[in-house]
């Protein structure tokens, strides 16, 4: 065997071992639910892909994610190639590291505020309300609130102290109102170019995730922890999606040393695109791959054998 999969959500990868399968490709898989490593015993493979979820404290599982963080970094001093390493991964954990990446490259993005105390947090919030409150580790858009003042954030985190959960430290990210028939736009990137667009029409839902079985396309149950909102998010391919747009997430990719990502922006009311989301777990929706023509995990595929 050649590559390994290290995953941690029961159900993501599993269109992406089925393609496996069908191209006959061995692989070995690495559960970070219940595992361990000798630091001298590996890699045990050449190749890793690292499809863990920064998401992974909302299934109970918080201990998978410090583990993979010091699994890839023993792979990488041990000389395995890994594909959304640990750079990449820290860079997913972190939405404030995200804000200072997007800062950094000139890329319009929400301000943010990291902080541990509500507070100190109020006192130096510099945008004004409603803002949005989340997780540092985000994920799956579990525990984001939409607030319209600081008593709210204050009576918030008073009523519901588990949301410092799992690192005890918070954002508060400006608030962009957009075109509820428009939503959000999702672009696709593998091996650091586009594979495709979509247009995430959400109701109101934090919960983007575009895997199927958060989101299915065909009204089965969701498997998903986070709470279904009042109505189904919705996903549309969007072939039209601007090369400007393109151009700028191809040039987030390369500054996180992302593989394979999804990145998310919104379309404020002036025009400009704010880029406000990067996920290193890039769940691809098979109904959209095929509205372009293409199984997109049969895509990953071709990508993780150049990758061999």
């Amino acid at each position: 065997m050649k590559i390994t999969i290290i995953y941690e959500h029961p159900e993501w990868q599993k269109p992406l071992f089925a393609a496996l399968e069908r191209r006959g490709v061995p692989y070995a898989t690495y559960d970070l639910k219940h595992a361990a490593f000798d630091p001298a015993a590996i890699p045990q493979t050449p190749l890793y892909f690292n499809q863990a979820s920064p998401s992974a404290y909302v299934r109970g599982n918080t201990r998978a994610v410090p583990l993979c963080l010091s699994l890839m970094r023993a792979l990488e001093l041990s000389g395995a190639r890994v594909l959304n390493g640990s750079a990449a991964f820290l860079l997913e954990l972190s939405k404030s590291a995200q804000a200072a990446l997007l800062h950094s490259l000139g890329i319009a993005h929400p301000r943010s505020l990291a902080f541990n105390d509500p507070p100190t947090a109020i006192a130096h919030w510099p945008v004004g309300w409603p803002a949005l409150v989340k997780p540092e580790q985000g994920g799956s858009g579990a525990r984001m609130f939409l607030l319209n003042g600081p008593e709210e954030l204050e009576r918030l985190l008073r009523d519901q102290p588990t949301l410092w959960q799992p690192d005890n430290l918070l954002l508060l990210q400006e608030y962009f109102p957009v075109d509820p028939a428009k939503g959000i736009v999702r672009m696709e990137f593998l091996g650091g170019k586009l594979l495709y667009a979509m247009r995430v029409i959400s109701h109101g839902a934090f919960n983007l995730c575009p895997s199927e079985v958060c989101h299915p396309a065909d009204g089965e149950t969701s498997v998903c922890e986070i709470p279904a909102a009042a109505k189904p998010v919705e996903f549309y391919p969007y072939p039209e999606v601007p090369a400007a747009a393109v151009a700028l997430g191809e040039k987030i990719v390369a500054a996180g040393k992302l593989d394979v990502a999804g990145i998310e922006y919104l379309e404020a009311a002036d025009g400009r695109l704010i880029f406000y989301d990067i996920n290193a777990n890039s769940n691809l929706r098979a109904p959209i791959g095929q509205a372009f023509g293409f199984d997109p995990f049969d895509k990953v595929v071709d990508y993780l054998l150049t990758q061999m």
